[in-house]
């Protein structure tokens, strides 16, 4: 498992990236992350790490997304645990890294789920997840007009491999996105 921090994978985030919404995109990741590893009994802090920097290279590369990321990853000092999650997230996308870990398949789950609750989120009269229900994601989840960039099947079939319903996911997604709801401006 890596040792680096999260100070140093912030680091490593924030030069190679500089949008908010990119930066925010990685904040709700690890958010959602750390909270699953607490929920599953693991390493908070290793599976949140992973979170933040599942997009490195996406800004400056995304024609090439996932295939930067790994040297990016490897030249900063981190693991080839690190450097596989990253990769399992994209599975069927734009990486051929199946997710096997419990922590890669939550990964390959919930990335593209925080690109909806936080769409979602905008929606409301709030703009907030604190008063965010489940039922309210699930509904802008059918309606496939809506976020229409979100690629549901995925998500559908990250739940199935995590053996948990949409529902349970999504409610522990927006749980986790809360516990950061300050640094995405939610």
């Amino acid at each position: 498992m890596s040792t680096k921090t999260r100070d140093e994978a912030l680091a490593l985030l924030q030069q190679y990236n500089k949008s908010e919404a990119l930066l925010r995109h990685g904040y709700a990741v690890e958010g959602v992350m750390r909270y699953f590893a607490e929920q599953l009994g693991e390493d908070a802090d290793y599976w949140g790490i992973v979170g933040l920097l599942h997009d490195v290279d996406y800004e400056q590369w995304p024609e090439e997304h996932l295939k930067v990321a790994p040297r990016l990853l490897a030249e900063a000092g981190f693991g080839e645990d690190v450097i596989h999650a990253v990769l399992a997230h994209g599975w069927g996308l734009c990486s051929d890294v199946k997710p096997e870990l419990k922590m890669e398949i939550v990964l390959y789950t919930i990335d593209e789920l925080t690109g909806l609750i936080t769409a979602a989120a905008y929606m409301r009269p709030s703009r907030s997840v604190m008063d965010m229900e489940v039922s309210s994601v699930k509904k802008k989840f059918k309606d496939k007009g809506f976020a229409a960039g979100v690629n549901r099947e995925v998500i559908l079939g990250g739940c199935e491999m995590l053996g948990m319903p949409l529902e349970e996911v999504i409610a522990m997604s927006i749980e986790g996105m809360r516990r950061v709801h300050e640094a995405l401006g939610l």
